[in-house]
């Protein structure tokens, strides 16, 4: 503790925000030993309920107001029903592939969102970034190896899976006024009722649990996702995004080391070298995004000493 202390707000950003990425791998990994056994809607009906133990109070503290005004319903709706989506995609793809090939495909999303935001955001994307994204979806099509042999369905509802993962960031864009809690709440919400549907619907879709350990893993893997969230969000105002929001492809990482301890999966050759390209081409999309981000506030802030 002594040594966090020492720390400055960067520095301590930096170390929660890669605490935050081992424990969103760490979750992965235990959602992907679930699945082995349970179905995917009761693995996230009772992962969202344990995560709902944990908000409610903090929710309650806040107030309910701001549950009930909720700012644009209809662009909240499309945000939970893209994280459902993107939930159930992962579990189905996890069930089936290494933890480092989701992750791949799953990292490719920042590709997806800066590739969008021109036709839906109204951003202006140059040619280098441009450039960048080409780069980063030739990775994608690499590590897929889009073949009559490899193009899985697991395959396809990763790609799915990190398509509803970039909507939900485009549409977070557009709900910066909304606080974190309120979209969390939603979010857990929509996953909950969603696992509800599915339990009822599919065949086994509620098994009993096993033991003890078992619940308690179940329960567990929504304590750690919402801690997890709480970390990232931390180390966001900790630190400047410049500096931490980069750190999140050390999941890459982790999803290899744990998918090797764990699991005793190796990455494909195919899938070491189209995650090298998603990294790059997500890497230089976010600096060259926040470098034009600073040269236009110095350009207003000259603006505005001449007035």
């Amino acid at each position: 503790m002594s040594i966090l202390r020492k720390l400055s707000p960067t520095g301590l950003g930096v170390a929660v925000m890669l605490l935050g990425m081992l424990l969103f791998a760490l979750n992965d990994a235990m959602g992907k030993w679930l699945v082995a056994t349970y179905s995917q809607g009761q693995v996230i009906l009772i992962r969202s309920a344990a995560a709902l133990i944990i908000l409610v109070p903090i929710v309650w503290r806040a107030g309910l107001s701001g549950l009930v005004r909720i700012e644009r319903p209809g662009l909240q709706f499309a945000r939970v029903f893209f994280s459902t989506a993107e939930l159930f995609c992962f579990y189905f793809a996890v069930a089936a592939l290494p933890l480092a090939d989701v992750m791949t495909y799953w990292l490719a999303a920042p590709i997806y969102v800066a590739a969008l935001s021109p036709f839906l955001l109204g951003e202006k994307v140059g040619w280098r970034r441009w450039t960048a994204i080409a780069i980063g979806f030739v990775g994608v099509l690499i590590a897929l190896k889009p073949s009559s042999a490899s193009l899985t369905s697991a395959a396809l509802f990763s790609i799915l899976g990190s398509a509803a993962f970039a909507f939900m960031m485009l549409s977070g864009r557009q709900l910066r006024n909304t606080p974190d809690t309120v979209l969390a709440f939603w979010q857990i919400i929509g996953a909950a009722l969603a696992g509800i549907v599915a339990v009822v619907l599919t065949p086994s879709g509620w098994l009993p649990v096993q033991s003890g350990f078992d619940l308690a893993f179940l329960g567990l893997l929504g304590v750690v996702a919402m801690t997890a969230h709480v970390l990232v969000n931390r180390a966001l105002k900790l630190a400047d995004a410049a500096t931490v929001a980069p750190l999140q492809y050390t999941l890459l990482l982790w999803a290899v080391i744990f998918g090797w301890l764990f699991f005793n999966d190796v990455p494909q050759t195919s899938i070491v070298v189209g995650a090298g390209l998603i990294v790059l081409s997500g890497l230089y999309i976010f600096f060259r995004e926040n470098t034009l981000k600073r040269r236009r506030e110095t350009a207003e802030g000259l603006a505005a000493e001449q007035v």
